[in-house]
């Protein structure tokens, strides 16, 4: 480059263009010297991680690094604020898994670990609620047709549906795992009936959309949206040659069973006029997998059979042709296999094969507001009007589709606060045939490259100048003269389009370029070659020239409807098709105003600003996808088309910008409140809310803010002097007027000593905490020990209080009875009778003393010594009794407490108060009563003596061996 240009400048005499080749030769040569220095060990290319390192930063050395590293198998570099992904063309073992997942993002600092795009989705999810204000996110995926953009979507989607999706509580995890399950479950659906098989890419986007990732307050992933952009309805009908339709016709046609083509009236040897290719088989084609994702979204197997009859009737109404008929005001005619295929399209569709028929062939005309007349249409017509109802079916299906999804994903608004947005559009495209659909392809290219340009390359450098720092600007490409080709005002070619499609007249396609050369022949990104015979135009996009055919493109733009197709729709019995047209307007197009007229280019432009308006909310993170080669070929990487993708989308001008630039710019209020705790200064004390921050305040708070980077540098044991080398802050930190710029690793740093400091105080707030609860644990211990023992105390003397009552209670009861029984001895006593009935022999003093029993077979009294009086009773064979009662009930009811035998019935009681001198059974003794034994007589209670003489056994003989 300075060759060619010191060459350019050297004129005049042999002598000074002498000198200034000489110069000119002197600097190529220390140019090349220093690019030879940079490649000489190309073993060591791979390692730079980031084309920031890359010195010099030239094309042909960043090439060089990404070639190095794409033969090593490394498909990601960072580019400054960018991520560059090579596309391998080939499965990638163990780059995705959920082990690097969760590698990513339990890092403490992901981006010290190799380039990978979870590095973006992981920083963008943590400044979802990020360092200093949080915001939107955005992933902008960039890149021509093939390059992988669709595939990095898919990795974004499942990265986050993986970490924004775990949870503690088991109620929130079922939740939180179905949502992840029917947002993943979206992507194949979408991807089946909106990709399809291109020259470029087997799995190309054929329309765009913008997914927003819902996240509530705890950053979990509570639900999801989808837009759509475009949809090249087209393709349904109309396939370049080796491409295919849309991914859901052949995975019918390849994962159908039996009874499903029996019913689709789709036999496996069918071939179909709309299904080229078919022969090919590529991994899109999954039908499970589609089906499957529709059952865990909610569509059920009846809805599923709705949807594939419609499809099945699209491909059976493609095979649906027409011939031109002898008399011209006659329908065009249809031959008998061709009959038979609008019958069976008729039938999927439930609708009547007499109105199909006579729609396709006849257009209504109305002639005032009630009279209507039928014409015939001509071929071209009739194939136009078949195209154009298949287009609008497959249309109306892929937007019920959509709505169904979101109705199926979406989170309430008050139940998430933040998202992150995926954006995955289709490439920049140019075919050796470019239309309407190409055109607006490529123009949503260029307002995502003008999003770059005027948020990264422009916008950064603006900001610099204002803030004041000294910076030299990077010369970048700038797209604003195509954009104002194709949207601007007054004129443009969007605009021309739309205005031919107002003045509802037939189309011409030379009248149309004529008026573009006229129109818009002052921007220079226009060019035509006046010696092709078909009308075009060709526009200098920022990847390369396309050249676009007129031919055709006011009647896409148009987009007609015929109204007579939309009603035979409505009468469909199919209970979705039905509902697809239900609410649909039967109008004729003609019918309208001209301000009605509402064409594709307007619908997309209106779509994409809104798209845009969205980006600029948001906190954009880019991607850049290469495409190595153009042949798809796995591992082939080829230098000219890699380097025409590096320049064309300002890969290099980002190194540039990224390397001498600050990406981290914190106003100062946020910076103070932040990390004014790092440092002493009196001027970090000011309130943090005060918006005067001009003057003499700003130089105050910039001076405090090199202090605090100064003791964060001072934190890693760093060398003081170089610390307080002035140039050494200005190339880490930059204090601006209302904003402090710094680089990602000063952020870092500042992160880091914030966090050391934030532990250091919560581990004080901790210690101190800690003493406070153990003091107060002891003082409650101590409080309820003297709780305790007054409430013991109180017990105790509460249950010494029933004791006293109750021992006076028995007392006095005692008493009470003893008095009563003393009394009652003595009227016994007094009202005894004497009962003799025989003599009885006369008593020793000393048996009369002690008490006797006279046993009937024993002639001499017993001598009893505290024997129990029951056990005597019940072992004497014969016994008299002598005792004294009041009354004869009361002697039965002592002979019966006392169980005594009864033999033959006779027995005798009497008394003995004279003679025997027991008083009453009932009288208590007058002295005490006390037994002695030597030993417990349960230990001989399962001994069984020998029966003696006198009848007593068992435990009454131990009684009486031991009494």
């Amino acid at each position: 480059m300075n060759f060619e240009r010191s060459q350019g400048t050297g004129y005049g005499q042999d002598g000074k263009v002498k000198r200034v080749g000489e110069k000119a030769q002197s600097n190529c040569k220390s140019m090349n010297d220093s690019l030879d220095g940079f490649l000489i060990d190309e073993n060591q290319l791979h390692t730079y991680d980031d084309l920031t390192k890359v010195n010099p930063v030239t094309p042909t050395t960043v090439l060089r690094c990404l070639q190095a590293r794409y033969s090593a198998k490394v498909f990601y570099t960072h580019a400054g604020c960018t991520l560059v992904a090579l596309n391998p063309f080939q499965p990638i073992p163990d780059l995705y898994t959920l082990e690097v997942m969760k590698e990513y993002h339990f890092a403490p600092r992901p981006q010290e670990f190799k380039p990978h795009i979870f590095i973006v989705a992981e920083e963008a999810y943590r400044n979802v609620q990020g360092q200093v204000e949080p915001t939107n996110q955005s992933l902008v995926v960039s890149g021509e047709s093939g390059a992988g953009k669709t595939w990095t979507s898919r990795c974004l989607m499942k990265y986050y549906a993986t970490v924004a999706a775990s949870s503690s509580v088991i109620e929130c995890q079922d939740t939180v795992e179905r949502i992840e399950k029917r947002v993943l479950d979206s992507n194949p659906i979408m991807e089946a009936f909106g990709n399809a098989c291109t020259i470029r890419n087997n799995n190309s986007s054929r329309f765009g959309k913008y997914i927003q990732l819902q996240l509530d307050r705890s950053q979990l992933l509570v639900g999801a949206s989808v837009q759509t952009y475009l949809l090249e309805k087209t393709r349904v009908s109309c396939q370049l040659a080796s491409e295919r339709n849309f991914h859901i016709f052949y995975q019918m046609m390849k994962g159908a069973t039996e009874k499903q083509r029996k019913e689709w009236r789709m036999p496996l040897d069918q071939s179909f006029a709309w299904l080229p290719n078919a022969e090919k088989t590529l991994e899109e084609d999954c039908f499970h997998e589609t089906t499957e994702a529709m059952v865990h979204l909610g569509i059920n197997a009846e809805r599923q059979g709705e949807i594939f009859r419609i499809l099945a009737g699209l491909l059976q109404l493609g095979n649906v042709n027409f011939r031109s008929s002898v008399d011209e005001s006659q329908p065009c005619c249809l031959d008998d296999q061709s009959k038979d295929f609008l019958q069976r399209t008729a039938h999927l569709l439930c609708v009547s094969a007499e109105e199909l028929q006579t729609v396709l062939r006849v257009r209504m005309l109305k002639a005032g507001k009630q009279s209507t007349l039928h014409k015939p249409c001509s071929l071209p017509e009739c194939r136009t009007r078949k195209e154009c109802l298949a287009k609008v079916i497959y249309a109306q299906l892929f937007e019920w589709l959509v709505r169904f999804i979101n109705n199926s994903i979406c989170a309430d608004n008050s139940a998430w606060c933040n998202f992150i947005g995926l954006l995955d559009v289709y490439g920049f495209e140019c075919f050796q045939i470019n239309n309407l659909e190409q055109l607006c392809i490529n123009y949503a290219n260029e307002k995502l490259q003008q999003h770059f340009v005027a948020h990264y390359l422009k916008a950064q450098q603006d900001e610099y100048v204002a803030e004041g720092l000294e910076w030299s600007f990077v010369k970048y490409q700038d797209n604003k003269g195509c954009l104002d080709l194709i949207e601007g005002s007054p004129s443009s070619v969007f605009s021309l389009l739309n205005e031919e499609c107002r003045l509802n007249r037939a189309s011409d396609a030379q009248q149309f370029r004529v008026r573009l050369e006229k129109e818009l022949s002052d921007n220079t990104s226009m060019s035509w070659d006046k010696f092709s015979k078909k009308p075009h135009f060709t526009v200098a996009h920022y990847a390369g020239k396309v050249i676009y055919q007129i031919e055709g493109m006011m009647e896409k733009n148009k987009d007609p409807m015929p109204p007579e197709l939309i009603a035979l729709l409505q009468t469909s019995e199919n209970a979705l098709l039905h509902q697809l047209f239900a609410d649909s307007e039967a109008e004729n197009p003609a019918a309208r105003g001209h301000s009605k007229v509402v064409t594709v280019v307007s619908k997309f432009k209106g779509s994409l600003e809104s798209l845009m308006k969205i980006l600029h909310s948001t906190t954009p993170h880019y991607t850049r996808c290469i495409k190595p080669n153009t042949d798809c070929r796995p591992m082939t990487f080829r230098k000219e088309e890699v380097i025409m993708q590096l320049e064309a989308c300002g890969i290099v001008e980002t190194i540039h910008i990224s390397a001498a630039g600050f990406p981290i710019r914190i106003p100062y209020r946020s910076f103070i409140q932040r990390y004014g705790s790092l440092s002493k200064s009196s001027s970090l004390k000011t309130n943090p809310h005060d918006k005067d921050l001009a003057g003499d305040h700003k130089d105050r708070l910039g001076s405090a803010a090199t202090d605090v980077l100064r003791l964060a540098l001072l934190s890693q044991s760093l060398d003081p002097a170089y610390i307080l080398h002035s140039a050494t802050l200005n190339s880490l930190m930059h204090c601006g007027k209302t904003k402090v710029f710094l680089t990602q690793s000063v952020l870092d740093l500042l992160e880091d000593c914030r966090n050391k400091l934030l532990s250091q105080r919560a581990f004080s707030i901790q210690c101190c905490w800690h003493r406070y609860q153990k003091r107060r644990r002891r003082a409650r211990i101590q409080a309820a020990t003297l709780i305790q023992a007054g409430v013991r105390s109180w017990f105790v003397r509460r249950e010494v209080r029933r004791w006293h009552r109750a021992a006076t209670v028995i007392q006095t009861t005692w008493r009470k009875w003893r008095t009563l029984m003393d009394t009652l001895a003595e009227a016994e006593l007094d009202d005894a009778e004497d009962i003799l009935e025989e003599e009885l022999p006369v008593l020793d003093p000393i048996l009369r003393e002690r008490g006797s029993v006279q046993l009937s077979s024993i002639q001499e009294p017993v001598l009893v010594r505290s024997w129990p009086m029951g056990l005597v009773l019940a072992s004497a064979p014969s016994i008299t009794v002598s005792m004294t009662g009041t009354g004869f009930h009361k002697m039965m009811s002592v002979v019966a407490c006392l169980k005594l035998p009864f033999r033959r019935g006779e027995y005798k009681v009497k008394t003995n108060q004279f003679k025997q001198g027991v008083a009453s059974i009932r009288a208590q003794p007058r002295g005490s009563v006390k037994l002695h034994y030597q030993r417990s007589p349960l230990l001989f209670a399962g001994m069984h003596p020998d029966r003696k003489s006198d009848g007593v056994t068992g435990f009454n003989q131990i009684l009486l061996e031991n009494t």
